[in-house]
């Protein structure tokens, strides 16, 4: 279904004209500036540079294909973030984040979620991962759209939650805040992104398995792809906002473009050089892209799009350890590694925000920002208070000053970004291995945990691709960036694996390694990621 088509069926469905003018009837009977409308638009999975807008001189293979005209819109439109990051390189832990302000480790929600009580992780090699908050959020917890709600905004959720357990209330986003729940639960993929199979893995029986999609019944047995179902049904629940006189707040988070990786067949035909398995990844992101394109013309129609706070980003950084054509681990180039990985390929993320009269357009930020930093940036755009005593828990910082040129950038090149993950994802690879870290200013400190304590230290200005370990020829670097690691750790109250029942020391208390024994560690490691 083109967007044209999508916007057609909207406007049989929704009369734009009667919303636009009661909004405009209504703005002008008040005679107050109101906040901003919102939209937050969370890609699953999406890479750095797994769409057309170029944030390094070099790329990923087959970039040159992809096709995003709508996000370089954005683009060309607001501001894009060069060194954006995620909250931690696999999905639960940042989405979480980002509705808390608080980081995976303040959460002890440090891995992604399934079932009630159930650790999705596990022991290997005689490490074993720290207890952690397996049920995810829950009702109690303060959560961003609960806040907006409380400041007058209908909240709005349409695709991937993941944000509580199965088997727990909050599995389903109404309980974490939002008014309407647009196919989300608590399972990180969907079983099929196909309507014609009912977005089910077995389509005579939708709904019998966790992964099944819910709630999207009327598409069952159309040609209409996931991401298509979602973009109509978010556009209706903004056409409704409206109707109401309510600002909205849209988290909008497609199951695109996890796995499994289904082609988009209304896009294959712009994509038969490629691969196939290639092919049918850049159709979904250009999937993603038409919903994009879906909401623009939605708020265009309305008369709103101005009055629209739209932000662009990702969940954690591409899929490179399996799953795609060619060589493992290059899908991110030049980055190293992927989701899931300790390196740059698993937290660097797309960011681009929209907002008219206040954000100069075609500016870019060199600037490091994390996940969690957009809890209390849309809290300051809406106006909303947060209670005091999670306030003073926030660990995001809030954006605005950057993003209106307030404050100069260098102010904010010094500040410390900190990740913590530990424990095993799935495959093995470059990265991928329990691990706690740092980035400060242009040097990353690595802590790995496994599969024996260790340090590796980079800097990124000259070393993006994070080839060339520094630890042994800056030790006294190496040391600061521990010391600020370490305390960073205790006082969140994170937790460290263990091995043999004894935890692994805090990164300033690891006594130091000579330069043979981890290039030893190094050489293993790549040994076991290439069987």
């Amino acid at each position: 279904m083109s967007r044209v088509m999508m916007c057609m069926l909207l406007l049989a469905i929704y009369p734009v004209s009667a919303f636009s003018h009661q909004v405009a009837d209504s703005d002008a009977d008040s005679g107050a500036k109101k906040p901003p409308h919102i939209i937050f638009f969370l890609v699953d999975d999406l890479g750095w540079q797994d769409t057309a807008l170029r944030l390094h001189s070099e790329g990923p293979e087959f970039q040159p294909s992809y096709r995003t005209p709508h996000l370089q819109r954005l683009a060309r439109e607001g501001m894009v973030f060069t060194d954006a990051y995620a909250s931690s390189p696999v999905c639960t832990p940042t989405r979480t984040s980002v509705m808390t302000g608080r980081s995976p480790q303040a959460n002890d929600i440090t891995y992604w979620i399934l079932k009630k009580d159930q650790d999705t992780g596990g022991a290997r090699g005689g490490t074993q991962p720290p207890v952690w908050n397996m049920n995810g959020l829950q009702p109690g917890d303060v959560t961003l759209p609960q806040l907006l709600r409380e400041q007058g905004y209908t909240t709005i959720h349409a695709g991937k939650a993941h944000l509580g357990a199965h088997g727990t209330k909050g599995s389903n986003p109404e309980n974490l805040g939002f008014d309407v729940n647009i196919g989300g639960h608590a399972s990180g993929a969907p079983s099929d992104y196909r309507g014609s199979r009912n977005y089910a893995k077995d389509p005579e029986n939708p709904g019998a398995r966790v992964w099944d999609v819910p709630g999207l019944e009327k598409y069952h047995g159309k040609e209409v792809y996931l991401t298509e179902a979602l973009a109509l049904e978010s556009a209706a629940a903004i056409y409704n906002a409206c109707h109401h006189d309510r600002p909205f707040f849209l988290h909008f988070a497609p199951y695109a473009v996890h796995t499994p990786i289904i082609a988009n067949d209304r896009h294959l035909d712009d994509y038969e050089g490629l691969p196939k398995v290639e092919a049918a990844y850049a159709t979904m992101i250009e999937s993603v892209d038409h919903a994009l394109g879906v909401l623009l013309e939605s708020l265009g129609q309305l008369g709103i799009l101005d009055e629209t706070l739209i932000v662009f980003t990702s969940d954690n950084g591409g899929l490179a350890a399996h799953g795609r054509a060619g060589k493992a681990h290059v899908q991110n180039h030049p980055l190293a590694s992927g989701k899931g990985s300790a390196l740059e390929g698993g937290t660097r993320i797309p960011l681009v925000f929209r907002w008219p009269g206040m954000i100069e357009a075609g500016t870019r930020c060199e600037i490091p920002v994390i996940s969690h930093d957009h809890f209390p940036t849309l809290l300051k755009v809406a106006g909303a208070a947060c209670p005091q005593e999670h306030l003073e828990k926030v660990e995001g910082v809030d954006l605005v000053p950057l993003l209106t040129g307030q404050v100069p950038a260098k102010e904010w090149r010094e500040r410390a970004l900190y990740w913590h993950m530990p424990h095993f994802w799935g495959p093995r690879g470059p990265g991928i291995q329990p691990f706690s870290s740092i980035r400060k200013g242009p040097w990353k400190l690595i802590y790995y945990h496994h599969p024996e304590p260790r340090r590796v230290l980079y800097h990124l200005g000259k070393d993006i691709g994070e080839k060339h370990d520094r630890a042994a020829d800056e030790s006294e670097k190496m040391e600061e960036l521990s010391a600020d690691l370490g305390r960073h750790l205790r006082e969140i109250g994170a937790s460290l694996p263990s091995r043999n029942g004894q935890m692994i020391p805090w990164p300033d208390a690891l006594k130091k390694q000579t330069k043979t024994k981890l290039k030893a560690l190094e050489d293993d490691e790549q040994k076991k990621s290439e069987r």
